[in-house]
C-alpha cells in the first residue's frame, strides 16, 4: 500500500516550514481595505489628538486586521468586534500597569497564561490572545494616569472598529457573497475529486476544506431566508456527492484492476468525469447567485454504462456492477436536487445553537485544560513564565524600547517545538531584513510625514497581501513599518532601529532556549493524536452498524464530521513531528504506515454508509454483529496503546476468522449483503495490518531517546 505521502528527512522537514508559501492565503482585497482602515485611523487620530494619537488609533486598526478575513459576514463581525473591544482594553491595562515594574510583570504574565489557553479553542482564538498580549506589553512602557488610559484605549478600540466597519461594509449590498463563495470551492473540490478518484491509501480529500466550510456557515444557522436554506443545502448534499464519489472512485479501481474490467473501469470514469462537468457548473451558478444547469451530460455518460455489455466474469465482479449502478443513481440523484435546488426555498431542521450554550461549551474547554497533563495547559505556563522573565530583565536593562523582547518572546513561543524554532528563526531574519530595509529607505528617501504616510501603505499592503503567505516576509514588512510609524512621533530612527535589533535578538534566543529547556515535544503528542483519531473512527463505525440494524441515520453525520476534525488533526500532529529534531526515518514511515491503514478503514466504513441509502433494507447477519463487535474491541485496542505507548494485547480478535463467517452465512441474496461481504474484507485487511504498525511504532517510541531526553520528556508531561 502506498504510504500517504513519501516521508522526508526531519531537517528537510523543518526547513520546508521555514520556506513554506501557503499563496492560498494571499487576498489582495483584504491587504486593500486593512490598508485603507490603517491610513484612515492614522490620519483620524492625528487630526484629533496629534501625531501620538495617530500611532494610537493605527495600531488599533492594525492589530484588528489580523482578524479580518473572507468568512462570512456575521462571523467576521463579531471576530473583528471582539479583537477591537479586547485591544482597548488590552492597552488600557497596560498603560495602567506600567506605572511600576511589579504591576507590569504581573499583568504581562497573567495576561500571557489567559492568552496561552486560549490555544485551546482554536487558531483563530490563539492569534488573537497573542495580539492582545503584544498590545498590552507594548503600552506598558508607556505608562498613563487613569483618564488616559482610558481615552488612549478608546483611541486604540475606535482604530479597531474602523477597521471592522471596512471589513463588513459591503454586507447590505452583497450578503451571502462569502458563504456563496465557499460553497462554490467546495464544489469546486468535488468536480476535482470526479476527475481524478483519489486512492484509497490517502486520506479523504479536501477534508480541512470542508471542516471550514462547516464552520463558517454554521453562522446561517436560524436564518430562514431563501438564499439562507439554499446554502445550508447544498452544503450538507456536498458531504452525500463526496461520500458518493469517494465509492465510485473505489470501484472505478477495483474494476480497473479485474482482468475483464478495462471496458466498465472506462465508462464508470466517463461517468465521473461528467459528474465532474456538472459540479463545476454548480460551482460557477452558486457563486453567481443562479440555478445551475441540468444533469444530462451525466446521465448520459450513466446510461451508457448501465447499458453496457461487461459481463459477468464472476461474482465478484457481477456485485461490483451493481454496486457501480446503485452509486451512480445516488449521485444522478444528489446532483439533480442541488441543481434544481435554485428554483424555491429549502426546508431544513433549525439546529441552531443557543449562545448561552457554545459559550458553556467553550468553558468546559478550557476547564478541561487545566492541568499538566494538557499541552495548552503548560504552553500557558510557558508562556506566562517566560514573558514574565523577559520583561522583568527587560525593565532590568540600560537599553532603550525594551518592551520588544517580551513581544518577541510572545510571538515566538509556540505551542510546539517546529512553529517555536521556525517562528524564531523567521523572526530574526525578517527583523534584521526589515530594518535594513528601513535604514535604507531613511538614508536615501526619508523626506518628511507625507512620503513616511505613503512607505506605511506599501508595507501594511504588503504585510496582508503577502505576509500571511509566509512569516518571514510578514516580520520583514512589520519591521520595516513599525520604523517608520514610531518616526512619525519624532523618535529618531537610527535609535528605533539598534533598539529594535537588539532586543528581538535577545527575546528571540530567549524564548527558543527557553522552549528547549521545557519542550513539548509533538513525538510525546502524535500518539494521542492518533488515538482520538481511531476512536472518532470507531464511534463512527459502530453508528453506521447500527443504521444496519435499524437504527438512526441522523447519529452517523456528527460521528463522520467528529472523525473528520480528528484525523486532519493527527496528520498535522505527524507532519510536526516529522520536523522535530532526533526524530529517524523509520518513526515517521511507521507513522505513514498507520495513516494510511486508518484511511483504508475508513474508506471502506465511508462504502458501507453509503449503502445504507442506495441498497434495499435487509437483516443484519448474526455474522456481521459479531464481526462488529470484534472490530470494536480491536479498534479500543488500538486507540488504547496509542495513547498511552503500551503494546497490544496479543488476544486481539481474529477478524480474518470473523470474516469467513459472513462469507459462510446462509443469507447471501441480497445487494447490501454484498456489499458487507466486500467491505468487511477491506475492514479486516486494514485493521490487520494497522495493528502491526501500531505494535512497530510502540515498540520505536519506547527507544527513540537517550536516558537524559527520555526524562526531561517524562517530566515535561
Amino acid at each position: 500500500m502506498a504510504p500517504r505521502q513519501e516521508p522526508v528527512p526531519p531537517l528537510t522537514a523543518f526547513w520546508r516550514t521555514l520556506t513554506r508559501y501557503e499563496s492560498a492565503k494571499i487576498v489582495p482585497e483584504i491587504a486593500v481595505r486593512n490598508t485603507i482602515g490603517f491610513i484612515t485611523a492614522l490620519i483620524l487620530g492625528t487630526v484629533i489628538g496629534g501625531p501620538t494619537a495617530g500611532v494610537v488609533a493605527g495600531t488599533g486598526a492594525l492589530n484588528a486586521a489580523f482578524s479580518d478575513s473572507r468568512d462570512p459576514y456575521p462571523l467576521r463581525a463579531r471576530r473583528m468586534l471582539l479583537a477591537a473591544v479586547l485591544i482597548g482594553i488590552a492597552v488600557t491595562i497596560g498603560s495602567l500597569s506600567g506605572h511600576t515594574y511589579a504591576t507590569a510583570v504581573i499583568a504581562a504574565t497573567l495576561w500571557a497564561f489567559g492568552a496561552g489557553m486560549l490555544v485551546a479553542l482554536g487558531t483563530t482564538a490563539g492569534d488573537l490572545g497573542v495580539i492582545t498580549l503584544v498590545t498590552l506589553v507594548v503600552f506598558a512602557a508607556r505608562p498613563l494616569p487613569p483618564v488616559q488610559a482610558l481615552q488612549v484605549g478608546l483611541l486604540a478600540m475606535g482604530g479597531g472598529l474602523l477597521q471592522t466597519l471596512l471589513a463588513i461594509a459591503l454586507w447590505p449590498i452583497r450578503r451571502y457573497e462569502p458563504e456563496r463563495r465557499i460553497i462554490a470551492a467546495l464544489y469546486r473540490s468535488l468536480s476535482s475529486l470526479a476527475h481524478n478518484p483519489t486512492p484509497p491509501s490517502n486520506s479523504p480529500p479536501h477534508t480541512n476544506q470542508f471542516n471550514e466550510a462547516q464552520d463558517a456557515l454554521a453562522s446561517l444557522n436560524g436564518d430562514h431566508t431563501v438564499e439562507a436554506e439554499r446554502l445550508v443545502f447544498l452544503l450538507n448534499q456536498a458531504e452525500r456527492i463526496r461520500l458518493s464519489l469517494l465509492n465510485l472512485g473505489r470501484l472505478y479501481r477495483r474494476l480497473g484492476r479485474d482482468p475483464h474490467g478495462k471496458h466498465a473501469a472506462e465508462a464508470l470514469l466517463h461517468v465521473l468525469r461528467a459528474a465532474a462537468v456538472v459540479l463545476d457548473s454548480i460551482a460557477s451558478h452558486t457563486l453567481q447567485g443562479k440555478a445551475a444547469g441540468d444533469t444530462q451530460l451525466f446521465k448520459d455518460a450513466a446510461d451508457r454504462f448501465c447499458h453496457g455489455h461487461h459481463g459477468a466474469h464472476s461474482a465478484f465482479f457481477a456485485a461490483l456492477i451493481r454496486d457501480a449502478h446503485q452509486q451512480m443513481n445516488a449521485l444522478g440523484g444528489q446532483l439533480r436536487a442541488a441543481t434544481g435546488v435554485a428554483t424555491g426555498a429549502v426546508v431544513r431542521n433549525d439546529d441552531t445553537e443557543p449562545w448561552r450554550l457554545r459559550f458553556t461549551g467553550r468553558l468546559a474547554k478550557l476547564q478541561a485544560n487545566l492541568s499538566l497533563h494538557s499541552t495548552v495547559f503548560r504552553h500557558a505556563l510557558r508562556l506566562a513564565v517566560c514573558l514574565g522573565i523577559g520583561d522583568a530583565i527587560g525593565r532590568a536593562l540600560a537599553v532603550q524600547r525594551t518592551y520588544w523582547i517580551p513581544m518577541t518572546i510572545a510571538l515566538v513561543l509556540k505551542p510546539d517545538f517546529t512553529a517555536t524554532v521556525s517562528r524564531g528563526v523567521l523572526r530574526l531574519a525578517g527583523t534584521f531584513a526589515g530594518l535594513v530595509l528601513a535604514t535604507v529607505l531613511f538614508h536615501f528617501v526619508h523626506a518628511g510625514v507625507v512620503l513616511n504616510v505613503v512607505l506605511l501603505s506599501v508595507f501594511i499592503f504588503l504585510l496582508r497581501w503577502i505576509g500571511p503567505a509566509n512569516y518571514g516576509i510578514l516580520v520583514t514588512a512589520l519591521s520595516a513599518m513599525v520604523v517608520l510609524l514610531i518616526a512619525l512621533t519624532g523618535v529618531a530612527p537610527r535609535e528605533v532601529i539598534a533598539a529594535r535589533a537588539i532586543n528581538t535578538a535577545i527575546g528571540g534566543v530567549f524564548a527558543m532556549v527557553a522552549y528547549v529547556a521545557w519542550p513539548t515535544w509533538e513525538r510525546t503528542l502524535v500518539g494521542p493524536a492518533l488515538a482520538d483519531m481511531i476512536e472518532n473512527y470507531r464511534k463512527y463505525f459502530r453508528s453506521v452498524i447500527a443504521a444496519y440494524v435499524d437504527g438512526p441515520l441522523s447519529a452517523i453525520d456528527g460521528t463522520r464530521v467528529s472523525g473528520r476534525r480528528a484525523r486532519s488533526n493527527a496528520e498535522a500532529s505527524v507532519d510536526r513531528m516529522s520536523a522535530e529534531p532526533r526524530i529517524r526515518q523509520e518513526q515517521v514511515n511507521t507513522l505513514n504506515a498507520i495513516l494510511v491503514n486508518s484511511h483504508s478503514f475508513v474508506h471502506a466504513v465511508m462504502a458501507l454508509e453509503s449503502g445504507l441509502y442506495q441498497t434495499q433494507m435487509a437483516p443484519a447477519r448474526r455474522a456481521t454483529l459479531l464481526f462488529s463487535e470484534k472490530v470494536d474491541v480491536t479498534l479500543e485496542a488500538i486507540a488504547n496503546s496509542l495513547r498511552n505507548s503500551i503494546p497490544l494485547p496479543s488476544d486481539l480478535p481474529d477478524l480474518r476468522e470473523a470474516h469467513s463467517e459472513i462469507l459462510q452465512s446462509h443469507e447471501q441474496g441480497t445487494d447490501r449483503h454484498t456489499l458487507v461481504n466486500v467491505e468487511t474484507d477491506r475492514i479486516t485487511t486494514s485493521l490487520n495490518t494497522l495493528s502491526e504498525q501500531v505494535r512497530k511504532w510502540v515498540a520505536l517510541s519506547g527507544q527513540k531517546l537517550p536516558a537524559r531526553s527520555a526524562q526531561r520528556l517524562v517530566s515535561s508531561r
